[in-house]
């Protein structure tokens, strides 16, 4: 039965909302998070290539080099969100996959160091602003049963976008030995052009979402839009939709200040945390570190440059299929076990394998070192994958109303991008300092201070349309609740 208004006439968001997913809604979920695939694939790169680059760099410059595409992806991730506001979810998204594109070629073809650190800003720009926009985009036409599912795709193409950085990398440097201070690091860090040009092609075909054209009085397109999505309305049914938007952002059109009320201001706020807490516990250091930390640990008697990359390149490849089976799991699950169970059960796992692997690092050594090395570091980022990934970049597309979403989710983005970039630049000092066990316990303490976070401060969204978490939120900053 179709939903309907208090007037009898059908409920056009309602009806999205209680949409069963088509082939359709998974193919256009899987084009908007093309970004997501080039986010970990392009984040991931320069750590097989980093030993080949020929150019001088050190200091704040190589770290830069590691590092830049997140700081880059910060400025991207603000810059989209009054962006995406404006203009929309799809021709940001457009741009987005050209920038990859640039990028990705600048790397390649670089004459130059400077050349290339400008290359990776590019490619952090688009990383951050896809992180902005992609999940907001999803959530405005995704039904409210399958939100999760889908929103998930976001952390699952990224981290099918790491293990393929690191494939295409073992192939490469296993099939051209000879070349790789010429020619490999080149295609390890080029070869992202490719899907970035689809996407950019297929993107153009996506439709607008249609809560962003109800927003901005666009109701021919939003009844097109909505159409494609499989919901059949008139054009007084749009425009009846388009005044209960208005209603549910509490006239927001008239004033737009007022969007920010007590109750966004508290979920960007729970939002900014978690990505905070996302990042500082510690899950880039063995995907963007692996090679260069698990190299001598893994190689065999031959001990030059090719060979030790190589073996670091293996066994972090091996860690992103972990990650890839783990992100799936999530994927099959958020709908049905809900967001707070899984971050909780995510930061706890995260907190136990942290102590497992320090205890590997500090009272093993030889072959039992290795074992119980990689148990721990490979439960950990399973741990992360279930219940912490995608649980933060679903959040932030949800739980905003449509007036300020991409504003919003582009400021969780960009807290995401400059903790990630922090913990990035500080990890060698902080290594060389307390070494890398203690480390991995600071990370375990980490861990369990979000759990008291969550636990508190997360309420529940599963199977809530996204207007009615906006008033959840609003509700708990006028009362002072926890959760709910």
């Amino acid at each position: 039965m179709s939903a309907t208004t208090a007037t009898g006439g059908p409920d056009v968001l309602e009806a999205l909302d209680q949409r069963a997913p088509t082939r359709f809604y998974w193919s256009l979920t899987v084009l908007a998070t093309i970004g997501g695939f080039l986010f970990g694939f392009d984040t991931s790169n320069i750590g097989s290539a980093l030993n080949f680059v020929p150019y001088h760099l050190s200091g704040f410059a190589l770290g830069y080099l590691v590092a830049g595409a997140s700081l880059g992806a910060a400025a991207g991730a603000l810059l989209a969100g009054p962006l995406t506001d404006r203009l929309g979810r799809k021709y940001l998204l457009i741009a987005d996959a050209l920038i990859y594109a640039v990028g990705a070629l600048l790397s390649a073809f670089t004459p130059d160091a400077a050349v290339l650190l400008v290359a990776r800003t590019l490619i952090g720009l688009a990383v951050g602003a896809d992180s902005a926009i992609a999940t907001a985009y999803i959530a405005e036409y995704a039904p409210r049963n399958k939100r999760g599912s889908l929103g998930m795709l976001q952390q699952w193409m990224i981290t099918v976008g790491i293990l393929v950085a690191y494939v295409i990398a073992l192939v490469i440097f296993k099939a051209m030995p000879s070349h790789a201070a010429s020619l490999d690091w080149r295609l390890v860090l080029g070869l992202g052009a490719v899907p970035a040009i689809i996407g950019l092609v297929l993107r153009t075909q996506m439709p607008e979402s249609p809560r962003w054209l109800l927003r901005h009085g666009r109701y021919e397109e939003a009844r097109k839009a909505v159409q494609v999505l499989g919901v059949q309305a008139s054009a007084e049914d749009v425009e009846r939709a388009a005044r209960r938007l208005e209603e549910s952002d509490q006239g927001r059109e008239r004033a737009k200040f007022r969007a920010w009320t007590p109750g966004v201001r508290r979920a960007l706020i729970v939002v900014c945390v978690f990505f905070a807490f996302q990042q500082i516990t510690g899950i880039n250091v063995p995907l963007y570190y692996g090679p260069h930390l698990l190299g001598p640990l893994f190689q065999g008697h031959d001990t030059s440059k090719v060979a030790t990359t190589v073996a670091g390149v293996e066994v972090t490849a091996i860690m992103t299929v972990v990650n890839v089976a783990a992100t799936y799991f999530a994927f099959r699950y958020i709908d049905r076990i809900g967001r707070r169970p899984l971050a909780i059960g995510g930061y706890i796992g995260m907190a136990v394998f942290g102590v497992v692997t320090a205890i590997g690092l500090g009272l093993f050594s030889g072959t039992p070192r290795i074992v119980v090395v990689m148990i721990g570091l490979c439960m950990f980022i399973a741990s992360f994958a279930i219940g912490v990934g995608g649980t933060g970049w679903l959040i932030q597309g949800e739980v905003f109303p449509t007036a300020v979403r991409g504003q919003a989710a582009a400021i969780g983005a960009t807290v995401d991008w400059v903790a990630n970039f922090a913990l990035i630049e500080a990890f060698p000092t902080w290594q060389s300092a307390i070494g890398l066990g203690w480390v991995m316990v600071c990370f375990a303490v980490l861990c369990v201070l979000a759990v008291g976070f969550v636990s508190r401060y997360l309420p529940e969204t599963k199977g809530r349309s996204v207007e009615e978490i906006t008033q959840l939120f609003q509700k708990q900053a006028t009362t002072g609740a926890a959760v709910g």
